[in-house]
């Protein structure tokens, strides 16, 4: 996941030396926040005058049309205007960026990306309230990262504020592919330290589980009762995740099944196929967390397994299912 220094973070220091700082601890972008002023584009002019590094910039105004025609005279690699502000809710397509974007605040639906998805290349999600500086992430825009991702596979996520160590690693692990970071990468003792927290480190849990995972009604479920191999591979084929939950009817978990135990079940029965018993294939016994496991529960639970994990089904004290955590985006989200 790449990560977008938000400049104006800084109070203490001189435009050039933030610059020089950033640059030194190979920063991947930085961002700019305008508040509709024009002057804006003079500090942009500037940094591209010192430094090769991508700039991310992000303007809120309700008259759009002066920033387009500076823009248009730049090279910004990213760009976004604030959707709430937007007077007709449309962006022009020959702005001449990068990529072209759209933010929208946590109580905003994504469904307005619809008025935007055939000129924009993502959406910066502001997960704080936008212009406060040091604010906590709110816990809803994980859901709101999800339902994107589903809605539209082929747009990137930018995520703006709240951003720590801990949020950091949700949304690696989540596919994001840029978050900002103002307040903590500069209240840090060092700006290196701080970096590697956002990129690597596991650092102190304040979310849960349940509080991130990909819920029930969103995870490929199959009741026990009702399982038949044609049934398995339809919903392994539609939940797209390589396996399903197996569930009984009062909610608890039963196992799972996935693309390996398929494989295993179609060897072993490849001569005599009417003889294939699906339900001897259900891992009864899978690698399972609780719903109320810190981040760094989690990891830990992890580092513990002698064999990689993909996935971890979700449960409750009670035993009942409530949803998934797939590390799939991990490697994705470092690209």
């Amino acid at each position: 996941m790449k990560i977008s220094a938000s400049i104006y973070s800084n109070k203490n220091d001189h435009l050039e030396k933030i610059i020089e700082d950033l640059e030194n601890h190979h920063m991947d972008m930085f961002h700019v926040d305008c508040k509709d002023d024009l002057g804006v584009f003079a500090d942009i002019d500037f940094i591209t005058s010192k430094s090769d590094i991508p700039l991310d910039v992000h303007i809120i105004t309700s008259t759009p049309e002066p920033f387009y025609e500076e823009i248009r005279k730049r090279s910004i690699h990213n760009l976004c205007f604030q959707h709430e502000d937007l007077p007709t809710k449309e962006l022009p397509s020959d702005l001449n960026v990068g990529r072209l974007g759209v933010a929208i605040t946590t109580n905003t639906e994504i469904e307005v990306f619809e008025n935007y998805k055939d000129v924009c290349d993502y959406i910066l999600i502001m997960a704080t309230i936008p212009g406060e500086s040091g604010g906590k992430f709110d816990k809803r825009n994980f859901k709101k990262i999800r339902d994107f991702q589903n809605k539209y596979p082929g747009k990137k996520i930018f995520v703006d504020g709240g951003v720590n160590g801990e949020v950091s690693f949700i949304l690696r692990n989540m596919g994001v592919y840029s978050s900002v970071s103002g307040s903590y990468l500069f209240n840090s003792s060092s700006i290196g330290s701080a970096l590697l927290n956002l990129k690597t480190r596991e650092v102190e849990s304040h979310f849960l589980v349940k509080d991130f995972m990909v819920k029930l009604d969103e995870c490929p479920v199959i009741l026990d009762k009702h399982i038949n191999l044609q049934l398995v591979l339809e919903t392994i084929e539609k939940g797209r995740m390589g396996f399903t939950m197996v569930v009984s009817d009062s909610g608890k978990l039963e196992g799972i099944i996935s693309n390996a135990d398929i494989r295993k079940a179609l060897l072993d029965n490849i001569q005599q196929m009417d003889l294939l018993d699906i339900q001897k294939y259900i891992n009864r016994n899978p690698k399972v967390i609780d719903e109320e496991f810190t981040v760094k529960e989690m990891i830990s639970y992890v580092k513990q397994q002698s064999i990689p994990l993909m996935y971890l089904p979700i449960k409750d004290s009670q035993g009942n299912a409530k949803g998934i955590i797939t590390f799939m985006n991990l490697i994705k989200g470092e690209l």
